[in-house]
């Protein structure tokens, strides 16, 4: 036998799913819920409870509860590899237009609100063994965070890590003040003579961390996909490795294979 609040949750997720209640849509006040399902306010609290760690509802202080207008979904294909290192070699301005989130996303440019932020560091033992060099060696950390500019969640949480010395002859690589960097990371590596290879991607999931889950505003339950980019040069080295976390309520990643003809 479901419990009150239960059968109070039941009524008002369908009423979200059947589109009857639309994104953007204000419920009735807690008292008039409980007038209209003839239950006491706590049950009714309880019921909106379950709705908003279900990530339907929006609780704003003040106005009350709001349908969850969806969050803009990111298809991420393995294909935007070889499409970022096909315009490395374009004009500034053609590589300015348009950007790896745009693509994954459909968004223009002026949708988007980015920054960037960068420290050196000496590289911890995990990832020393995972670039291949030695630990303590000096690296560029970058962390980025884009966000569709009508809602207040980045996309992804993403730390990127460069051995310093691979890209200190171009000096505006270690000025974050130079991001959003037209044509990306292709082509900051391509000022100093790095043209890639390949690009590994490894990718598990798990459940976020606190911090994460804030910064991502994930509904309660929901896990993050953690995307390891490790990018290789002409001569085998790591040049670029990548730790993306991606919000699982809104993030499609797409697998394409080349298979060759018999």
């Amino acid at each position: 036998m479901p419990k009150a609040y239960e059968v109070i949750a039941d009524d008002l997720r369908r009423s979200i799913r059947e589109g009857r209640r639309k994104p953007g849509d204000r419920l009735p006040s807690e008292t008039d819920l409980a007038g209209h399902y003839r239950r006491s306010v706590p049950t009714v609290q309880n019921a909106l409870r379950v709705l908003h760690e279900e990530g339907l509802i929006d609780k704003q202080h003040g106005r009350g509860n709001f349908v969850r207008r969806p969050r803009t979904m990111a298809r991420r294909a393995n294909s935007r590899h070889q499409w970022e290192k096909g315009r490395v070699r374009e004009p500034v301005a053609a590589r300015a237009q348009t950007g790896a989130t745009e693509h994954d996303t459909g968004l223009v440019l002026d949708d988007l609100v980015f920054h960037a932020s960068y420290r050196e560091i000496e590289a911890p033992q995990d990832i020393a063994e995972a670039m291949g060099v030695p630990e303590g060696t000096a690296l560029l950390e970058r962390t980025y965070r884009t966000r569709y500019a009508a809602e207040t969640a980045p996309f992804n949480l993403v730390t990127s890590y460069l051995v310093r010395d691979m890209i200190a002859g171009n000096p505006d690589l270690l000025d974050e003040t130079k991001e959003p960097w037209p044509g990306g990371s292709q082509n900051q590596l391509y000022t100093v003579g790095i043209e890639l290879d390949r690009i590994e991607e490894r990718v598990t999931a798990r459940p976020p961390t606190p911090e994460e889950a804030d910064e991502l505003e994930l509904p309660r339950g929901t896990s993050v996909l953690v995307l390891r980019k490790t990018s290789h040069d002409l001569d085998n080295r790591v040049v670029d490795l990548s730790d993306i976390i991606l919000p699982g309520d809104r993030t499609e990643l797409l697998f394409t294979t080349p298979l060759e003809r018999w």
